[in-house]
């Protein structure tokens, strides 16, 4: 039986290390290579834990370019974040290999992972099974509209439960619970402490965490990763990394 690979090994290490862990989600259509490895450098300074890179809808052209610039510039894990089968760089160390189990798209379930499969055998990126599950936020995402998927009901925390269960027992090894770029809210502390009640297998949440307060709300009720990103975006958003990566780590 194929053992665990390198990156998923230092996040379960992380994970159970740490009170806490903070990633950072690059999107190259909102930073320029320069930009981006720029940051990275300085999250990972501030004690970022990793890097993802990818975003629901790319129009750059310069994906690969932007992920081996930010490799080169770091060297805490590059993890990718595809939208879709298209996002593959084998300048990255590890691709988080998702399946949308909160919707019914099969698209998203399991047809861009069987595109996606064979590019990334090739490349040699080591793939990490993760259960991507989204969750209502207050206002329609670009996952959302993209992955053409209801979210999860902010109100019905058995629901993600019972869905994170299922991908535990389906072999997955991360459970993310995402309310989307830029959300209005977060996913629920309610949610997530039944969702750790019911899983063993570490839990990321993402998603308009724009805050130190927020992200350790998020650490408190029982997740392992905070993810940030589109913060980054605001004049303020490097120094909030900064203060987010502090508050994950100390508790």
């Amino acid at each position: 039986m194929r053992g665990y690979g390198p990156v998923l090994q230092t996040i379960l290490r992380q994970v159970k290390s740490q009170k806490g862990c903070h990633w950072v989600l690059l999107d190259p259509d909102d930073f320029s290579m320069e930009h981006g490895a720029g940051i990275a450098s300085t999250a990972e300074k501030a004690g970022v834990d990793a890097l993802l890179i990818g975003g629901s809808l790319l129009h750059t052209n310069h994906f690969d370019s932007f992920v081996g610039a930010v490799k080169q510039a770091v060297s805490i894990p590059i993890i990718l974040f595809p939208g879709d089968a298209t996002q593959l760089s084998g300048n990255a160390d590890a691709v988080l290999f998702l399946s949308l189990v909160s919707g019914r798209n099969p698209v998203n379930l399991i047809g861009e992972q069987v595109k996606g499969a064979p590019v990334i055998k090739k490349l040699g990126i080591e793939p990490v099974s993760t259960a991507y599950m989204l969750v209502e936020s207050g206002a329609v995402t670009s996952v959302e509209f993209m992955s053409g998927t209801r979210p999860i009901p902010r109100a019905k925390p058995m629901i993600a439960a019972a869905h994170a269960l299922a991908a535990q027992y389906m072999g997955m090894s991360l459970v993310y619970l995402e309310a989307g770029s830029g959300a209005p809210n977060t996913v629920p502390p309610e949610m997530i402490r039944m969702v750790r009640e019911y899983v063993d297998i570490p839990i990321i949440c993402g998603g308009g965490i724009r805050d130190a307060a927020t992200a350790k709300e998020k650490i408190d009720a029982g997740a392992d990763i905070i993810v940030t990103g589109n913060l980054l975006k605001a004049d303020s958003g490097v120094s909030a990394m900064v203060e987010i990566a502090t508050a994950v780590k100390n508790g």
